[in-house]
């Protein structure tokens, strides 16, 4: 399961409001091969159901991941900082054993 600060949820909720996105939209969260450390985030809105997927609530927010995903992400926290010392999501996973200096990119 992953969840969600409240500052995460407060730029979700309001992202999504701006794109006009009905509640048929959630958030996709899933792990792609790449980066400096060998895995990267992603992030992103759909509204599609794919084969495989695992969905969860955190906060009033839909989240789904894909079973690969799920893997290296169970117990991920999801927050949103917009500080001088960087703006954006940040994943706090304790599954990394590694992440690279801008937080995008993690391995296990």
């Amino acid at each position: 399961m992953i969840t969600i600060t409240d500052k995460a949820k407060s730029k979700i909720d309001h992202l999504m409001q701006d794109a006009h996105m009905d509640s048929s939209y959630f958030l996709r969260v899933s792990v792609k091969g790449g980066g400096c450390s060998g895995l990267s985030y992603n992030l992103d809105f759909d509204n599609e159901e794919q084969k495989g997927d695992q969905f969860f609530e955190d906060r009033g927010i839909k989240i789904a991941l894909d079973m690969k995903s799920f893997l290296y992400l169970a117990g991920t926290e999801l927050d949103f900082s917009d500080g001088l010392n960087g703006k954006g999501f940040n994943f706090n996973n304790p599954n990394a054993s590694r992440s690279c200096g801008c937080g995008e990119s993690f391995s296990v």
